[in-house]
This record gives C-alpha cells, structure tokens and sequence, in this order.
C-alpha cells in the first residue's frame, strides 16, 4: 500500500492567482462605490441591483483569496488533508451568496413595477459603460485559473456575467433616454437575475457534488478504470473510490489485481503516471494477485 502526494498540480502560481484576485478586488470594489452612488443619485433599479451583485462578487472573490489560503495551511492530526476541503465548501458558499443576489434583484424588481420612478438613462449608460471595461478586465485576469479551479471559476463567472449585465444596463439607459420608457429599468434588472441564476446553477451543482466527494468534474471513472487496465500486468481493478480533497486536487483509492507479485513496484508507478494524466495527483492502491501460488488457502 502506498500513499504519494503531488503538490504542484496549480496549472497558476499561487501568487499569480492571489495577484489576479487581489487586483480584481481593488477594480471591483472603485466600481460599486461609482454604480452606488449614481444608482441612488439617479434613482436606478437596475444600476443598484447591479452594484448589489458586483458587491456578493467582491465577497465572493475575498472567499476565493481565503479559499487559496486555506489550501496551503499543512496538514495536521486533526485534519490529516490540511484545510484543502474548505475550498470548496467556499465554493458553495459562493454559488449560494448568488443566489440569495438573485432573489433580492427579482423582489426589488418587481415592487418596481408597481412603483416605478424617472431614471436618468443618459447618467446609467455611462456608468454601465465602465462597469463592461472592469468586469472584462476582471474576467480575463482570472480566464487562465478558471479551467483548473472551480473556485476561480465561480469568480470567472460571476465576472463574465456581470460584463453581459453591464452590456443590458447600457441598453436599458439608451432606451430610457431615447423613449423615456422606465419600465424598461425593472425588465432589464429581471434579465440581469436569469442571466446571474444560469450562470450559477453549474457551479452550485458542482460545488455539492464535490461537497458531497461526488465525482470530480472532468474525471470519468469508465475511463480512469479502462486506463488503469491498460497498465501491463494489471489483470483487474476494482472498489475504486475517487473524490476531491480540494477544488484542484483529486485522490483515488482502489484495489489492483496483478498477475506478478514481483513486478508490483514498477506496476505501481506505471499507474500513478497514467492516473496523473486523468487529472489525478493523490492515489492509494492496494496490491492483490490473482491466483494463489503457495500451498495455503488462505492467501490473497
């Protein structure tokens, strides 16, 4: 039995995605003091319910700062994976803050239409303006650390969505200066919330699962088995058992039935190479052979 680790798995230096992160904040944080201040100067639903979200996105991408933290605290006696896990549970905290995001914008959205106020279509457009040139800075700073960490991911999302927002803020206050139609203000903050729940949904059900040691994404155990059965002299594999010890690590335990005893070492590393190349760092594999070669019956 044997246990290796691999702790170079970030496709980003942590301290690349830290200062992606932490630039992302500063941005973010200017904007939603601007988007607030003329929102309320200007009596805008849809600039305050973007202000709100860009608000749940600057916590959100703190989480992911703490998030990378966490990951990097050594394991202990108490947590014997360190405190990689908290990842994703920051992962799900963060699909949940949209969500509750959502359902505010939709509420305000509709006590809107009922009440609706003047906007100033001209001030709103302007703003927005601003907010597409951040978000899409945001977003291509995080584009390289958004395929290998659902974390980053979560923020990645929140920032696509949010220059796609900003894109219907700049319509709804040409609208609005061009028709005077206000109403458009509510519709457009209603867009805004279907646009946030889309992008979210995958992230919350991937947070659970992962949450739950569900399957990681992009890891298919048909796959990992067959490939596993490939290595020479591997007869067969099976209680195999794969989970996330973090939003970036993945680990597998399995049973591997091989045909030599001797050979057992070099079949050992041969599997944690082909694992590797499916996306798993972490694997504990327990050796058996197929047929019994002694004269006791006991023997496995």
């Amino acid at each position: 039995m044997s246990h290796h680790h691999h702790h170079h798995e970030h496709p980003l230096s942590p301290a690349e995605g830290q200062r992606g992160i932490v630039l992302s904040i500063v941005f973010n944080l200017l904007f939603v003091g601007i988007e607030a201040f003329v929102g309320l100067v200007e009596n805008s639903l849809s600039l305050l319910s973007d202000a709100g979200h860009n608000l749940s996105d600057v916590f959100s991408l703190v989480l992911v700062l703490v998030a990378f933290r966490l990951s990097k605290i050594h394991a202990n006696g108490r947590f014997t994976y360190g405190y990689r896990k908290s990842t994703v549970l920051i992962s799900l905290l963060n699909a949940i803050i949209l969500l509750v995001a959502v359902g505010a914008i939709v509420i305000e959205s509709i006590h809107k239409f009922y009440a609706p106020a003047p906007v100033n279509g001209e001030a709103v457009s302007w703003t927005a303006a601003v907010g597409i040139v951040i978000n899409g800075l945001t977003a291509l700073l995080l584009l390289k650390g958004q395929r290998n960490d659902i974390n980053v991911r979560g923020a990645f999302l929140h920032m696509a969505a949010d220059t796609l927002v900003s894109v219907g803020v700049v319509v709804s206050g040409l609208v609005i200066t061009f028709t005077g139609w206000n109403a458009i203000d509510p519709i457009v903050s209603l867009i805004i919330a279907m646009v946030i729940l889309f992008s979210t949904w995958g992230l919350l059900s991937a947070s659970l699962r992962l949450s739950m040691d569900g399957m990681p994404e992009g890891i298919d155990l048909t796959r990992t088995v067959a490939e596993m059965k490939k290595v020479e002299g591997v007869m067969d594999v099976h209680h195999v058992h794969v989970w996330a010890i973090s939003t970036t690590e993945n680990a597998l335990t399995a049973h591997v039935v091989i045909s030599d005893i001797a050979v057992m070492e070099h079949t050992k590393q041969s599997l944690k190479s082909a694992l590797k190349a499916t996306g798993i760092g972490h694997s504990t594999l327990e050796f058996e052979t197929s047929e019994c070669n002694c004269p006791c019956h006991d023997c496995h």
